[in-house]
Formats: structure tokens, C-alpha cells, sequence
């Protein structure tokens, strides 16, 4: 009896109210995405459907984050392409078999967890790189055209664009729904609560477009589906030869590597955009694996988490993962048995979503924010929105995680260097005024003044902080600028750190100073030996 009731009351511990609006909102932003991707990596597109519909049924459900998305992986798009083109369509199904199986040992290790330590401005420049990315490309088909293949190019296309659009020749009909769909989109929040409430704005836009392409007639371009058994094709004995050579073990790896990579990425980011539970990266890497696996046995795209659709669940008010399993049936419900009812959607209201969802993505306040309290983040911020825009979102975000990392190890290399001159006696010596055995230990000199050349006040060097090779060029400016007529006492017992590259410096930086410099030389505590 109590094995009947528990589904029951796990429906009835759903927030419907929010996830269904939301999976029906992210429904509509993977549409698109799922068939752009195929058809970029050169396969049918109901294969990037059928990787959607496994990443929202299976993944979905599986645990590990509960409002992050997955599905057809951009950021491979490239490599699928290329694999695709050198072992053919049906050797894809072993390779991402393989990739999914090496994920799930990956989960199995505990690796995920590395994933974690990311900085939150390459998060949020990750997010804007994405956004900006994203409406870039879809303004051409928002238009009706194809957009250029890299980021710089999409950006300097731009203004040819916006001209042939102002002037009619790129297709008045879909400029003119996609502005449209766009205005619904941008002013569907300031509608009386109940209404704009009641059905989300991407869902209104996009049946308004609809609505008005069939009841005008008008000559725009609308998605296309057949079906999905046609292209489901499991891996072929033969496709184990990709298997043998050093290349596809090669593309393997890299499957691997960059969708585990963007999956956690994306996790981060996602993590940082709302208040419910935590993503455990382990089972979310296990998770993505057992989603492969399943997508190779189906001859499909390798999957990631897709920061897109994330980010659009979590905008969308879901609450659980309710939303994104139920993206996943959407899929399967319109692809598999009213194919002919997407067909009625056209491509530039879909544009117009995946435009309006890119620019939600870009952070404006906390960009500003940044700029006025804390510039270097918003310069790490910077650079990988950029590095993504400009190459890919993998080594975009390496580049910015690379960027963050220097600039902490600057920030904690801070070296306070201070030269001070120490009041003397009668001869003008010091107190600690003397030299240095070989065993390091100071010696007074019982001397007359006059026997001693250049005597005068001691010259006290006081380090404090942490030394690293970053401040080496201070520190040696500061040491060789110290007169050589003068005693001199360098006291670096204030050193949290002394790293390997200073130690070898300041040795040696004494021993020229003894070689040029008759006035003693005192270092304390000693230095340590150098190997």
C-alpha cells in the first residue's frame, strides 16, 4: 500500500504552478538549439532531438543538480563534425558510448568535485560570452539569413545586416515577425499579474507568431521534424575500428574532457543563479555519463548540461527538476506524435527567444557594479566573455580561469618592503651592527670608527608579506639601489613566504654585496641553503 502512495505523493510535492510553465518556456529554447547543433555537426537534426530527449527524461531524473538542463553539446560541435567527416555518421554512437562510460568512471572517482574552485568572475563572463554569443548568431535568423560561422564574424556582419533589414532585402516578413515576437517577449511582464502570470511569455510570443504565419500565410521559413525511429541508429560492429587508431582514442578523450568540462562548468554558473539545492558535481559527472552511454547506444550527439537552457529554467521560476524532465517529454510529445503542430512554428520566432534569452544571460548590474568597486574581476569578467566570443566557450573559460588565477597570485604576493636607518652610537654603528660567520651568526667588531670604511648609520631592510618571483623585480631594484659605502641589515623574519626563485635572489644579491661593499652585511634570520 505504501508503494502506491509514495509516487503519489512525490506528484503531489511538485510545484506545478512553476515547473510546468518552466519546462514548457525551456521546451521552446531547446527546440531550436537541439536542431542547430545537429545540423552544424553535420548530422540529421532529429539526432540532436533524440540527445535532448534523453537529456531531459533520463538525466533529468538522474541526481546530481536539480535545475541545470542538458542536452546536444555546442561546444563540440566542431569535433562531432570532424569525427563525423573521418569515421562516418555510424562510428559516432561507439565514440560517444565510450565518452559516456569514461564519465561514469569519472563520477565513480570523485573527480567532479576539482570543478568547483571557479572563480565568479569567469562565471559570470562564462554567462556573458554565452548570452552575447548566442544573440549574435540568432539576429541572423531572426532575419532569415545564415549567420557566419566565428564570433568576430557575426559581429562584423552586423551592420550589413541591420542595413538589409531597414531596406527589405532580408525578408520583410520574417524581420518583421521576429521584431514582433521580441516586442511580446520584452513587454509581456508589464500586462496585469494574473495575465502574464498565467502563460509565460516565450509561450505567448511564439503561439502569437505562429498563430499569425498561418492565418496570414506568410512565406517564412517553420521548423521541420520527421520522424524519429528513421535516424536512431545503434553502433555497428564495424564502427569499433574507430576504436583501434590513436586518433579516435584521441577524439574520445576529448569528448570526454570538454563536455564534463562545460557540464561543470555550467553547474557553477547555475549554482550562482539561485537559492535552492546545491549542485554534488560527482553525481552530476555520473549522471551526464549514464546520459551518454544511452545517447551512443542510440547512434545520437554526445550531451553536456547547456547553460542556455539552465539559465532559462531558472529564469523560468522552476523549482524542481520536474521542469526539466518534463522539457524532455515536450520533446518527445511534438517530435515523435504531433510533428505537424511544429511545423506551424516558424524559425524567426524561435530566433526572437533564443535572442531575448541570450541578452537575460549578459549581467549589466553586476558588470557595473564591478567597474565602480572591483576592476580587476571585471577585467577577468571581460576577457573571458571575450575569449568566448572570439574561439570557443571551452578555451574561453580556460583563458579566464587562467587570467584569474594570475591576478590572485599577484594579489597574494603582496611584498612590503621598507629601508630604515637605525640611530647609532658615537662610531654611528647600530644595534645589531656587525657581519656574518659562516654559520650565520652575528659578530660584533670591537673596531675604532676610523678603521672601519664608510661607518655611518646602519641601513635596516625590513620584508614582510609574501616574496614570490612575481615581486622580484621590486625587491632586487629596492637591494641594488642600497649604497654600497653603507652597513646594511636585511631582516626578513616577517616573510609569511619565501618561495624558491627570492631565496636564490637575495643569496645572491649578498654575495655581491660583500664582493663590492667593504661595510658589513647582516641577514637575519640566515637564509636558507640554496640546492
Amino acid at each position: 500500500m505504501l508503494r502506491h502512495r509514495r509516487p503519489a505523493r512525490a506528484l503531489r510535492a511538485v510545484p506545478w504552478r512553476f515547473d510546468l510553465p518552466a519546462s514548457l518556456v525551456v521546451f521552446l529554447v531547446a527546440l531550436p538549439l537541439c536542431v542547430g547543433v545537429a545540423v552544424a555537426s553535420g548530422v540529421p537534426a532529429e539526432l540532436g532531438l533524440v540527445t535532448g530527449i534523453v537529456g531531459g527524461l533520463v538525466v533529468g531524473a538522474l541526481p546530481g543538480s536539480s535545475l541545470q538542463v542538458s542536452g546536444p553539446a555546442a561546444g563540440l560541435t566542431v569535433l562531432v563534425y570532424e569525427a563525423v567527416q573521418e569515421y562516418g555518421a555510424g562510428a559516432l554512437g561507439i565514440l560517444v558510448l565510450a565518452t559516456g562510460l569514461l564519465q561514469v568512471a569519472m563520477g565513480a572517482l570523485r573527480v567532479g568535485r576539482w570543478f568547483r574552485a571557479m572563480s565568479a568572475s569567469v562565471v559570470h563572463g562564462m554567462l556573458a560570452g554565452i548570452g552575447l554569443t548566442l544573440l549574435f548568431g540568432q539576429l541572423y535568423a531572426l532575419a532569415d539569413r545564415r549567420a557566419p560561422a566565428t564570433g568576430p564574424e557575426k559581429i562584423a556582419g552586423l551592420p550589413a545586416l541591420l542595413r538589409d533589414a531597414l531596406t527589405g532585402a532580408a525578408a520583410p516578413s520574417a524581420v518583421a515577425l521576429g521584431v514582433g515576437t521580441l516586442l511580446v517577449l520584452a513587454f509581456w511582464k508589464y500586462l496585469p499579474a494574473k495575465a502574464a502570470r498565467s502563460v509565460p511569455a516565450p509561450l505567448a510570443a511564439v503561439g502569437l507568431a505562429a498563430a499569425v504565419t498561418a492565418a496570414a500565410d506568410l512565406p517564412v521559413a517553420r521548423v521541420r521534424v520527421a520522424g524519429l525511429l528513421e535516424v536512431v541508429q545503434p553502433p555497428e560492429h564495424a564502427a569499433l575500428g574507430a576504436l583501434a587508431g590513436t586518433a579516435g582514442v584521441g577524439t574520445i578523450l576529448a569528448f570526454t574532457l570538454i563536455a564534463s568540462a562545460e557540464t561543470l562548468f555550467s553547474a557553477a554558473a547555475v549554482d550562482r543563479m539561485h537559492h535552492g539545492p546545491r549542485t554534488d558535481y560527482d553525481r552530476e559527472l555520473t549522471a551526464q555519463g549514464i546520459g551518454n552511454t544511452l545517447c551512443g547506444l542510440l547512434g545520437a550527439l554526445p550531451m553536456t548540461a547547456v547553460i542556455v537552457r539552465s539559465a532559462t529554467n531558472v529564469q523560468a521560476g522552476a523549482r524542481t527538476k520536474a521542469s526539466r524532465v518534463l522539457h524532455g517529454f515536450w520533446l518527445l510529445l511534438f517530435t515523435a506524435l504531433l510533428p505537424g503542430a511544429l511545423g506551424l512554428v516558424p524559425l524567426t520566432a524561435l530566433a526572437a527567444v533564443l535572442v531575448h534569452a541570450g541578452a537575460k544571460l549578459v549581467p549589466v548590474r553586476r558588470i557595473a557594479g564591478l567597474c565602480r568597486e572591483h576592476r580587476g574581476e571585471a577585467a577577468v569578467l571581460a576577457v573571458t566573455a571575450v575569449a568566448i566570443i572570439t574561439t570557443d566557450l571551452f578555451e574561453g573559460v580556460l583563458i579566464g580561469i587562467g587570467l584569474a588565477v594570475v591576478k590572485s597570485a599577484w594579489q597574494t604576493s603582496h611584498l612590503q618592503i621598507g629601508v630604515e636607518e637605525l640611530p647609532g652610537d658615537a662610531s654611528g654603528r647600530g644595534p645589531g651592527y656587525g657581519h656574518r660567520t659562516a654559520g650565520g651568526r652575528a659578530e660584533a667588531r670591537d673596531q675604532d670608527p676610523s678603521a672601519v670604511p664608510g661607518a655611518g648609520p646602519v641601513l635596516r631592510v625590513r620584508l614582510s608579506g609574501n616574496a614570490t618571483f612575481l615581486r622580484l623585480p621590486r625587491l632586487l631594484d629596492t637591494l641594488e639601489r642600497l649604497p654600497a659605502d653603507r652597513p646594511v641589515e636585511l631582516d626578513w623574519s616577517g616573510l609569511r613566504h619565501l618561495d624558491h626563485a627570492c631565496t636564490v635572489a637575495l643569496t645572491a644579491w649578498a654575495a655581491q654585496h660583500r664582493a663590492r661593499s667593504s661595510a658589513p652585511l647582516a641577514v637575519e634570520p640566515p637564509l636558507p641553503t640554496v640546492v
